[in-house]
């Protein structure tokens, strides 16, 4: 008989309900059960007398709060998560047996984790850094774990030097300086000496490492699998996950202002997008090469510093994953989910990629020590929905109340129960690879080829993608202080592309290379930019509405309806919170104030008419709100006399509308504007156009703009 529960996308929150507990119990108790009469003071041997050792309530109180913390992640430390479910799109049966990837009406619950990877827990989210995209899939056949980042490739070839990576990445040793920046000189140390790690560097100095939003940018399996179908045929597979909101980013000088105006910035607007109904959407890709494949390719399939390029082996998109529920408490669900790549079920086993094989051991290893010993697949987040069996007992924190007097195989006593379970009736069964060989500390040599993927990503940049690497370079070695290490970098770039290589010279204070490199040739994988991504859309876009007392609330309240019907969220910014006054005596709610915000938040940013526009282009704070969104490229509007704004402040190489004009709304690189008789209806067309852009990297005269 087949134990395994009927298992939908409610299934877990099912199971999570067993243990959630409403706070809103009437009476305050100890941990024993026990109603406590005072907890303001603790007990003691007068008005002024010492505490006394008696005093289980205070003792209990403090005991437990000084347990709170466990270990943080040593890498992904600081996360954020959200409970979910997935949907194939059709039977995969012809590749993998995986039970979850058969039936397009089942979904399965999730719980995915995104983070960042170098910075401590209470670093903050906009830093430059890799990002990690963790789903763990609450399957019938038990938990599968997809444990992964939002780029395609990794900085070493073996785990057995992620040690020495994460070393040198980490805050320098002697003082604990830089908190999650990878911009000093023992990364960059590691980098000059470390021809492996030159693709990943590409990758990490682009755009990539700038996310806009969780829920807009992509997921990476980045290690080789396998699918095994039931006739135990295997097929070599990389995971991709792709936002439909497209893969979009910010820009540096925004990243850093958004650390110190919102350090949460990520983490809150997944938090809001999910409780706004706007839930996260990724479809689930696989990119296939048949065993007899393996070596048909320039790089080495097991290499995980190289992707598969698109081109020569394409994406399959088989299923979606929607992300529609918050956690209800961070540190139970999100702190304390323990994810492996060594939690598998039938249908996906593993190939021999170095980085992988050390992946399996140490994920799990690490949670010994976090989550306090063996029993942590028991806490409720962990906890699997098909049944669990075996002869594993005791320890740290085993919450199981096991009956019966058997704990070993093979038994009589009980029958050989729990026995294992054949493949036919679900058993997993690892895949039969034929392996020999030598004992050999050594590499494949296709792995050596350490540049020709990174002058692929080079060449397949935009040019303001490009603009951006060599900034970042600029940034990053600019506060590495040894010259030596800042040379050695510049000349490992050389064999990427030479100009790169000056470029990054001319900004850093060092020679440029002794030899000129060669081109990066014209070899391009369009899918690696950002440009190709999903630009028709303004679902879940923030927008600043500028206004003060005068504003034109007929206008404000059909731009406002417009931006909300196609799914954006315009917010009211204005001096002060409260309510304010159009030119015609209606009011108005302010969401938020000059001192609460800030343009690097918003994606947009739109001036109303009406004579508020007198005051406005007199408020520094006004002024510079547009010139930051002109700088970073962001969709700037304005109608009628809000175009006075624009005016006024520092925009450079545009042609505005007259104010008191009638006619269409005109849009001119990202900049639009329409005049106070103007089509209301045209504007907001050419306006919603603007934002679904994201960014209009062609104004050419954005840094002349003083913000």
């Amino acid at each position: 008989m087949d134990e395994r529960r009927k298992i939908d996308e409610k299934s877990k929150q099912e199971q999570l309900d067993e243990f959630r507990q409403n706070p809103e119990r009437e009476y305050l108790t100890t941990n024993q059960g026990v109603r406590v009469s005072h907890t303001d003071d603790s007990l003691k041997a007068g008005e002024r007398g010492p505490t006394l050792l008696e005093d289980f309530h205070f003792r209990e109180k403090l005991t437990h709060f000084d347990h709170e913390r466990i270990p943080e992640r040593v890498v992904h430390a600081r996360g954020s998560g959200a409970h979910g479910y997935f949907q194939v799109y059709e039977p995969m049966t012809a590749y993998t047996r995986a039970a979850f990837l058969q039936d397009p009406g089942k979904k399965t619950p999730v719980f995915v984790r995104f983070s960042t990877v170098v910075g401590f827990r209470g670093s903050a989210d906009t830093v430059r850094d890799v990002r990690g995209f963790a789903t763990k899939f609450y399957t019938e056949e038990g938990n599968y774990d997809l444990v992964g980042n939002n780029m395609p490739v990794f900085f070493i070839v073996d785990a057995v030097k992620f040690p020495d990576l994460v070393h040198s990445i980490k805050p320098e040793q002697h003082h604990q300086m830089p908190q999650a920046s990878a911009a000093h000189d023992t990364f960059w140390d590691f980098v000059g000496n470390l021809p492996e790690i030159t693709h990943m560097i590409m990758w990490v100095l682009s755009d990539r490492a700038l996310p806009r939003s969780y829920r807009m940018m992509e997921g990476f399996g980045v290690n080789t699998f396998r699918f095994i179908n039931a006739e135990g045929k295997a097929r070599f597979i990389k995971f991709h996950w792709r936002p439909q909101l497209g893969v979009h980013s910010l820009v540096w000088d925004e990243t850093q202002k958004i650390a110190g105006k919102d350090p949460d910035f990520n983490r809150r607007d997944l938090w809001e997008a999910i409780e706004m109904g706007d839930y996260p959407e990724f479809e689930l890709g696989v990119q296939m090469i048949e065993e007899a494949d393996e070596h048909n390719f320039e790089f080495d399939i097991l290499d995980a510093t190289k992707l598969w390029p698109e081109e020569e082996v394409p994406i399959r998109w088989i299923g979606k994953m929607i992300l529609n529920r918050n956690p209800d408490n961070f540190f139970a669900e999100t702190e304390q989910v323990a994810f492996c790549p060594a939690n598998v079920v039938p249908g996906i086993d593993f190939s021999n990629d170095p980085l992988l094989q050390g992946r399996l051991f140490s994920y799990l290893d690490t949670q010994l020590i976090r989550l306090g010993g063996p029993n942590f697949q028991e806490i409720p987040i962990n906890r699997t929905l098909a049944p669990a069996a075996n002869n594993q007992r005791e320890g740290y924190n085993r919450m199981t109340i096991d009956k019966g007097v058997v704990s070993y195989f093979p038994n009589a006593l009980g029958e050989n129960k729990p026995r294992p379970a054949r493949v036919e009736e679900g058993g997993y069964a690892h895949y039969q690879e034929k392996i020999e060989g030598r004992k050999i500390r050594a590499r494949s040599e296709k792995f050596n080829d350490h540049f020709s993927q990174a002058k692929l990503f080079w060449n397949s940049m935009s040019d303001a993608e490009k603009e951006h690497i060599v900034k970042a370079f600029h940034f990053e070695l600019g506060k590495v202080s040894d010259s030596g290490v800042r040379k050695r970098v510049v000349d490992l770039i050389n064999n990427v592309d030479g100009d790169l290589a000056i470029r990054i010279a001319e900004g850093i204070g060092v020679p440029p290379p002794a030899e000129k490199g060669a081109s990066s040739g014209t070899k391009k994988s369009p899918n690696l930019s950002q440009e190709k991504t999903v630009k028709d859309t303004v679902k879940s876009r923030k927008v600043a509405i500028l206004a003060m007392e005068g504003y034109d609330h007929d206008e404000v309240m059909q731009v406002k309806k417009a931006l909300k019907d196609a799914g954006a969220h315009p917010q009211i910014v204005s001096q002060f919170h409260g309510k304010i006054k159009s030119a015609d005596g209606k009011e108005m709610e302010v969401d938020k104030s000059y001192v609460t915000t800030t343009s690097v938040v918003y994606d947009a940013v739109y001036v109303p008419g009406g004579r508020h526009a007198d005051t406005l282009k007199n408020q520094g704070f006004a002024i510079h709100f547009v010139n930051e969104a002109f700088k970073h490229c962001k969709p700037i509007g304005a109608m009628g006399e809000g175009i006075e704004l624009l005016k006024a402040s520092d925009i450079k190489g545009v042609t505005f509308v007259d104010a008191g004009t009638g006619g269409e709304a005109v849009s001119e690189m990202g900049v639009v504007t329409c005049g106070s008789q103007g089509d209301v209806n045209s504007f907001v067309e050419q306006f919603k156009t603007a934002i679904g852009r994201h960014r209009h990297w062609d104004r050419e005269k954005k840094e002349q703009v003083p913000a």
